[in-house]
């Protein structure tokens, strides 16, 4: 059984308060992601990728950790914040549950600027995406889809996929060629 004792306003247990303050003290200061406006707290853009590259990232971007560009493997995605996504697609059968990050905490960590992304597919498909539809919309890159990864002879490892269910205007053309499939590279215009 658990004892709890409940001090009126004001009043402290006995050295409570002289132990509380004196631990913190003892406490290394580090600023927290939010302090830092960091909305992808675990991912580290300077890292150096240790499995494969699944995306290259160049172009406007103040954060890489290969000359000028951002060379990233699956296990430094997986530290974005993680996504889910119920939707529809043009090119598969009814609601897919896609799982992935957010293209926006992507770019916004690599402290991306521009006014467009230059999408590239594994089979040279190149289309421009402009940068509104990352802040208007919660675009993921998925890496899964209905519980099993994602991979290139499945549209993998990346997919680009809209919440087109959740948005009637993305129920369109325009936007259906901006789902890059086997995504491989983008680029910050």
């Amino acid at each position: 059984m658990s004892v709890v004792r409940i001090h009126p306003p004001g009043a402290h247990a006995p050295g409570l308060l002289a132990a509380l303050v004196a631990m913190l003290l003892t406490l290394p200061f580090s600023a927290t992601a939010a302090d830092r406006g960091d909305s992808a707290p675990g991912f580290d853009p300077g890292a150096e990728p240790e499995g494969e590259v699944i995306l290259r990232v160049e172009g406007a971007i103040e954060h890489a950790n290969d000359g000028d560009r951002a060379l990233l493997d699956r296990a430094m995605l997986d530290r974005l914040p993680e996504r889910e996504l119920e939707t529809s697609t043009v090119v598969t059968d009814g609601v897919n549950h896609f799982e992935g990050f957010l293209m926006r905490d992507l770019l916004e960590a690599l402290g991306a600027e521009g006014d467009e992304v230059v999408a590239t597919a594994l089979n040279d498909y190149i289309v421009d995406i402009p940068m509104e539809d990352f802040h208007d919309y919660d675009v993921i890159v998925a890496h899964t889809r209905d519980g099993e990864a994602l991979t290139p002879r499945d549209k993998g490892p990346l997919w680009i996929v809209y919440p087109r269910d959740d948005h009637a205007e993305l129920d369109d053309i325009r936007y259906d060629y901006r789902w890059v499939w086997q995504l491989e590279h983008l680029e910050v215009r």
